[in-house]
């Protein structure tokens, strides 16, 4: 079964991963994927991530329902988190467990593909120039048209 958190504290990578395979010994693969805050031109200061609490939780929880339907998991986990975040922070973590490589990595896939696009945040960047809310790209939108 998934599990979705959304939160304002960081979180550790391994930690997760291991307390996801804590006692499992049938699980072949672990693919996690681990979102950070970019500053690709040196102007960004911090970013800001807001949700409707209760649900963001239900819509991440769903999306994830249906990777677990989708793909033959063993354990997927999103962590994704909200509040003013400064570039080289941590923002997202997919983690999907399976017997075999392919269904963890294609899981992770696309739900990283509903997380970019659909996913129920906001985002206001901050840089010397202001803040401005910043709305889904079209590429990361067009990605999910790979999943019928």
């Amino acid at each position: 079964m998934a599990t979705v958190l959304v939160q304002e504290a960081d979180f550790d990578i391994g930690a997760e991963i291991a307390a996801l395979r804590a006692g499992r010994t049938d699980i072949g693969a672990i693919v996690s994927f681990t979102g950070t805050v970019r500053d690709l031109d040196g102007g960004l200061k911090a970013m800001t991530l807001e949700h409707y609490p209760g649900m963001t939780e239900a819509e991440l929880a769903r999306i994830a329902t249906e990777a677990e339907a989708r793909w033959p998991l063993q354990g997927c986990r999103i962590i994704h988190r909200f509040g003013r975040l400064l570039p080289g922070d941590q923002i997202v973590l997919v983690i999907t467990l399976s017997a075999h490589r392919q269904a963890a990595f294609e899981a992770a896939d696309f739900l990283m593909d509903f997380l970019k696009s659909k996913a129920p945040f906001w985002k206001k960047e901050e840089t010397e120039g202001g803040a401005e809310w910043v709305a889904a790209k079209d590429s990361d939108t067009d990605a999910l048209d790979r999943w019928p």
